[in-house]
């Protein structure tokens, strides 16, 4: 047996056994969410009721969802103007400057920070700045956790974002700079609809992350089983819920954590795809 051969054969198993790995995480939460999804249907999507006393327990994912979905598109808004403003000035501005690395640096550092040390951080500088500023509910609540979000995606949306803008060829923009086109009109004219689907392809991603954040999220957001009352309320996230609960639950509440594990990677996988889709329409 040839090289080639070999090295064919060993991408094939590598493959396969990518597939059986999803196929087994698959086939674990649909078996682990069927008896919720018996005993509730399928509205416990929707349904907002979380009570776990036995023999009179309901549960439902809609508070969750909510939670998640609301930290999570406030965290990208938060963080897009921020991050986009940044890899302009490391891929285009200052490119190839001393300060454009070490800020390209920090950058990539501050994504490598485990999510725990952002929580912590949150908990012990942002939460008291916040009760200082006034906000209700001892700082905790969907905001703080939304702003925590946001740090959090930041230097990754930032450091996919620069990649993508050194990407675009330098004989575009000095064909832009040659027509007497200005520094600005070469960046929005030029520079961003060349590498908008490589960009959006990075707020997608950040996105992903953000969604599936647990325990910064579960350090801020209050921890409230039920559906936000503002944006400066308490609530919970998908992620948050499950790792604080999942220790001590069993039989209904243990398969409906694993049914809101379900969810979320349904979710995921929805919000992946329609990315995808809008990265082929705009290429």
């Amino acid at each position: 047996m040839n090289s080639d051969k070999i090295a064919k054969a060993v991408l094939f198993l590598a493959s396969v056994i990518i597939l059986l790995i999803a196929g087994g995480m698959i086939y674990s939460l649909v078996e682990g969410s069927i008896p919720a999804f018996k005993n509730f249907g399928l509205s416990f999507i929707w349904s907002n009721n979380w009570n776990p006393t036995r023999n009179q327990e309901s549960y439902g994912a809609l508070p969750f969802i909510a939670g998640t979905i609301i930290t999570s598109v406030a965290a990208l808004l938060i963080s897009l103007p921020l991050s986009f403003s940044t890899s302009l000035f490391l891929g285009e501005y200052y490119r190839g400057t001393r300060l454009a690395k070490v800020l390209g640096t920090m950058v990539d550092l501050l994504a490598g920070i485990p999510s725990i040390v952002y929580g912590l951080w949150g908990f012990y500088v942002l939460r008291p700045l916040l009760i200082d500023l006034g906000l209700p509910n001892q700082g905790f609540g969907i905001f703080p956790a939304s702003i925590i979000l946001a740090i959090m995606i930041i230097p990754y949306a930032t450091s996919l974002s620069t990649e993508i803008i050194t990407m675009v060829p330098g004989e575009l923009k000095e064909a832009a700079y040659s027509l007497g086109a200005t520094r600005m009109e070469v960046i929005f004219s030029v520079i961003v609809p060349s590498a908008r689907s490589g960009i959006v392809a990075g707020y997608i991603l950040s996105f992903g992350r953000a969604l599936g954040e647990t325990m910064a999220v579960t350090m801020l957001i209050g921890n409230a089983n039920r559906i936000p009352e503002s944006f400066f309320g308490t609530g919970n996230t998908m992620a948050s819920v499950i790792a604080n609960q999942f220790g001590e639950a069993d039989g209904l509440k243990l398969s409906a954590l694993i049914a809101i594990g379900l969810l979320l990677f349904l979710i995921t996988g929805i919000i992946n795809s329609a990315g995808k889709l809008i990265i082929k329409r705009m290429e």
